[in-house]
């Protein structure tokens, strides 16, 4: 049968995989001895995609690697019929290795098994998950990286992680139960494609006012009046704001009581925040209490891109902060903050209903804390390094 390739009703190949004139141009290339980066740049690909044609699609008759192209397009367009058997399906020991090892007893240090208790799942966020038993748990990854160790002469012995992941999860590659899943250290019943976490941007975030565009004065803490702010949260969707200083680590905090109707009446898609912690409430807070400093302590604001913050213009408006937000997942670049949020849950315990605390008590917890002599101001208190600034 003539190749794939040859024929008049072959569906053309995606831009994604060679085609046969890039072939025709690697082995003319490849015959020249031309290295395998020189090959990609005439292709315009990748050095890896090069390597990984002569190494795979090369004809091996000849006892060596020849590369023809008729043969590594044969090569290609078989790899590429599809349903393939999953290999965990043609695989027995392959299959009980992985088995055992996503989901095998746990044994004392005298070999005697311990089921171990049942864990109640009892998560309500980031997908339907289920209940877990003790088991060894390996990961994916690492049953993948262990085979070669463990059967370094066995080539058949060999899976990559995505293959586990498909076989657990994907109908119809389903060599492995379902059930296993729940060994899984998420434990999600289904899976969350990797896609939906990254496309999760704020509408109300540009590059213009990330923290990459903050000015060198606020890195270097040179000059007092540049924030950081976020939300401490606590039990029933309670918060609490928190702004600090990043020279002098003054702190200040903000007030967001629950508005009426919480808890008494049903939430409403696009309604107001009855928790207290809105864009609204917690624009009106940062405002009320920034507009009470010196025009010198208002210069900029760094937040993370909680939606907390999707009127940040209108605050920029009111009190003339600059505005910026942190990376997504990056901490750190709010250290200060962060360090401070874990003082203060000294006072605000984690699973505790922060709603309970009135304003002047905020303001007796800020007052204990800017009262600390710190380390990083060589012993002063935050209040004291203020007032320095301020003379």
């Amino acid at each position: 049968m003539a190749p794939s390739h040859l024929s008049v009703s072959a569906k053309p190949p995606s831009d994604r995989y060679l085609s046969f004139a890039e072939r025709e141009e690697i082995a003319i290339l490849h015959s020249q001895k031309q290295g395998v980066r020189e090959i990609a740049r005439c292709l315009g690909r990748a050095a890896s995609t090069i390597s990984r044609e002569l190494r795979r699609n090369a004809a091996t008759r000849s006892g060596g690697l020849e590369y023809r192209a008729s043969t590594a397009q044969w090569h290609a367009d078989r790899s590429a019929r599809r349903p393939k058997p999953a290999k965990l399906a043609k695989n027995d020991e392959l299959r009980h290795y992985v088995q055992d090892r996503l989901s095998g007893l746990i044994t004392s240090t005298n070999g005697m098994k311990m089921p171990g208790p049942r864990v109640i799942w009892k998560g309500l966020r980031s997908g339907p998950r289920q209940h877990r038993r003790w088991s060894t748990a390996w990961s994916p990854e690492q049953i993948a990286h262990r085979l070669p160790l463990d059967f370094p002469d066995d080539k058949e012995m060999r899976i990559s992680p995505e293959a586990v992941y498909q076989a657990l999860y994907v109908q119809g590659r389903g060599a492995l139960r379902r059930e296993l899943t729940a060994c899984l250290r998420t434990g999600r019943a289904l899976r969350v494609p990797r896609a939906r976490g990254r496309g999760r941007g704020k509408s109300f975030v540009s590059p213009e006012i990330m923290i990459s565009e903050r000015s060198a004065e606020a890195e270097d803490r040179a000059v007092p009046g540049h924030w950081e702010g976020d939300l401490i949260m606590g039990l029933g969707s309670s918060a609490i704001g928190t702004l600090v200083e990043r020279t002098t680590r003054f702190t200040a905090l903000l007030h967001l009581p629950r508005m009426k109707g919480h808890g008494d009446v049903a939430r409403v898609k696009n309604g107001p925040a009855l928790a207290g912690h809105g864009a609204e409430a917690v624009r009106d807070a940062i405002a009320q209490t920034i507009i009470r400093l010196p025009e010198q302590l208002r210069r900029s604001l760094t937040w993370d891109q909680g939606a907390e913050m999707a009127q940040h213009a209108s605050l920029r408006i009111d009190t003339g902060l600059s505005i910026y937000f942190c990376d997504p997942h990056s901490p750190w670049q709010r250290a200060t903050n962060e360090n401070t949020n874990g003082l203060l849950r000294q006072y605000f315990p984690k699973g505790t209903d922060l709603s309970v605390h009135s304003a002047n008590e905020l303001q007796a917890v800020a007052t204990a804390l800017n009262a600390r002599p710190r380390k990083a101001l060589n012993w002063k208190t935050p209040a004291e390094a203020l007032d320095h600034f301020l003379q």
